[in-house]
């Protein structure tokens, strides 16, 4: 299969796994806090990458000469950012509803190509600003703009965004000198669990028993959203670039939105579903209009 094709259906496969967690994140705030969600989530993550880990890349890594210290400031950066990035996240959710938080997560569609073209000096094919565009409409119309109000956790997911965004950059930055897809979702995983034990204990006062009541939801997160779907996001980004990969990726405000309806019964009506063709018309376009351009920009 061809590389870049096989990038993009890890992308697409992210993207279903990351909307349909919104889902369990909400339930799975029944017994217990945010922050000891998120430590379950990625304990059980970090746990479900280490057989992997150990069959197919530690001989590997071994035999590798690299630099160790600009490795470990890079999964330490990686996991600080998605422990802070999961823990607005999640919060958020407390204060508004999964269609909203998917919504204005998704806002990193925005923010990746802005960053990559102003600061990192990164060219990008035309058709990323079209796309970016119609999928910014697209998540607004799914949020029902009329309807809209500016509340604490809206601003929590639009804050989390600027973190999606930074993790997206930063993991292709690192995927480009250390290329073990399974380390750097494994470590990546460890180190959140390890930055979002002290808020836990600050904040929140979990019990075994109430941990065992979100098991389910802890398990299904962990397992699918942090480990595999991270894992998926790192291999996506071996051969797309931040920008296009964004575009695909914020396909999960899409599945999010679904995934409500169907088992949240938040109903999707014809503006919603509108917003849901634009998003799909983004990603579909950023992805083909590149293959006809005379300059390779938006893929490596």
């Amino acid at each position: 299969m061809n590389k870049n094709i096989f990038s993009l259906v890890c992308a697409v496969l992210t993207s279903v796994l990351w909307g349909s967690a919104f889902v369990a994140q909400d339930m799975g705030m029944d017994f217990i806090g945010p922050h000891t969600f998120n430590v379950g989530r990625f304990l059980v993550g970090f746990l479900t990458l280490v057989p992997f880990f150990l069959f197919f890349e530690f001989k590997k890594i071994k035999k590798e000469n690299i630099n160790k210290k600009k490795k470990i400031l890079n999964l330490l950066l990686l996991g600080f950012i998605l422990a802070v990035g999961q823990a607005l996240q999640q919060i958020s959710l407390i204060y508004t509803d999964v269609a909203n938080t998917g919504i204005f997560t998704i806002m990193y569609v925005l923010i990746v190509p802005f960053i990559s073209y102003f600061i990192f000096s990164k060219k990008i094919h035309w058709s990323i600003w079209p796309a970016v565009i119609s999928c910014v409409a697209g998540g607004l119309l799914l949020s029902e703009l009329k309807n809209i109000s500016v509340r604490y956790g809206d601003m929590l997911g639009i804050l989390s965004a600027f973190c999606w965004a930074l993790h997206i950059i930063f993991i292709s930055k690192t995927i480009k000198f250390f290329n073990f897809p399974i380390t750097i979702a494994m470590s990546q995983c460890f180190v959140a669990f390890l930055f979002t034990i002290l808020p836990m204990v600050i904040y929140e006062n979990p019990s075994f028993d109430n941990v065992l009541k979100d098991s389910y939801e802890i398990l299904y997160v962990g397992v699918l959203s942090s480990g595999l779907a991270f894992l998926l996001q790192t291999y996506t980004l071996q051969n797309l670039t931040p920008a296009p990969a964004a575009i695909v990726f914020s396909l999960e405000g899409v599945f999010a939105a679904i995934f409500a309806w169907l088992i949240l019964d938040q109903f999707l009506n014809e503006i919603k579903i509108l917003g849901i063709f634009l998003i799909l018309f983004a990603v579909i376009f950023s992805q083909i209009i590149p293959i006809y351009g005379k300059k390779n920009y938006g893929r490596n």
